[in-house]
């Protein structure tokens, strides 16, 4: 059985899976509840309840499984699973870096934890303008999906009022991606804008920095300079040089 459940957000859904899981289950219930919801906000968050009793599926759920899991792959923002079953928790562990958006998994017992998670913001892109067509740029924390598509907007109105500019990413407070969807939009961020950029400037001492430093004095054709983490004066100085 799947049974949705209430939620607090409207671009959230949570469903209860429980004792046999049918493909009725699928078409009646997990199916239009997600169309339905991806139709109006795009992207989900996601919560999944599987209930100690939850037994097996049937050949045809399974098959319906697949067509739901390739139809919306993109279309999911965060994924929380709350389950005990250690079979299951072992399988969604194993193939969660497959998965384009982040997955965590929660005990039975920390649903409430599980939707705060869904909920609170991971990470968060800060632009500063910083005068004559430089851009400071920080990552911070852990990001998702979303958050590259709140910020590119903004992005997209600093590249129209400057059709060159300078780039300092600042990466000293930068803990990584979300899952692989994350990490594409980066990827397709750079692509988009890095014949643009005359002098870009990292700093950063951890790793993603000195991956940042093989990637982008290779991948970015513009005048490159890495900084350090105590280094930040420095690199606003040497971005707004003229």
């Amino acid at each position: 059985m799947i049974e949705k459940m209430a939620i607090s957000h409207e671009d959230m859904l949570a469903f209860r899976v429980a004792g046999a899981v049918t493909e009725e289950d699928y078409t009646g219930t997990l199916i239009p509840a997600l169309e339905e919801a991806i139709a109006e906000h795009d992207r989900l968050r996601l919560l999944v309840r599987i209930e100690s009793d939850f037994s097996n599926f049937t050949l045809g759920a399974l098959f319906e499984d697949a067509k739901v899991g390739l139809k919306h792959w993109r279309g999911f923002d965060r994924v929380a699973i709350v389950a005990d079953k250690g079979w299951m928790t072992r399988a969604v562990k194993a193939f969660s870096v497959f998965f384009p958006c982040p997955v965590m998994i929660f005990a039975l017992s920390e649903e409430e934890e599980a939707r705060r998670w869904l909920s609170e913001s991971l990470g968060a892109i800060h632009q500063t303008d910083l005068g004559g067509g430089a851009l400071h740029v920080q990552l911070l924390g852990k990001l998702d999906a979303a958050v590259y598509a709140e910020e590119e907007q903004d992005l997209n109105a600093f590249v129209r009022a400057n059709e060159r500019f300078r780039l300092l990413l600042d990466l000293r407070e930068f803990d990584g991606w979300q899952g692989m969807g994350a990490l594409g939009e980066h990827l397709s961020l750079v692509r988009d804008h890095r014949a643009l950029v005359d002098r870009f400037a990292l700093v950063g001492s951890g790793k993603f920095a000195k991956m940042g430093e093989r990637f982008g004095s290779k991948f970015i054709n513009a005048e490159f300079k890495h900084f350090e983490d105590d280094e930040i004066e420095d690199a606003k100085e040497w971005i707004t040089r003229a």
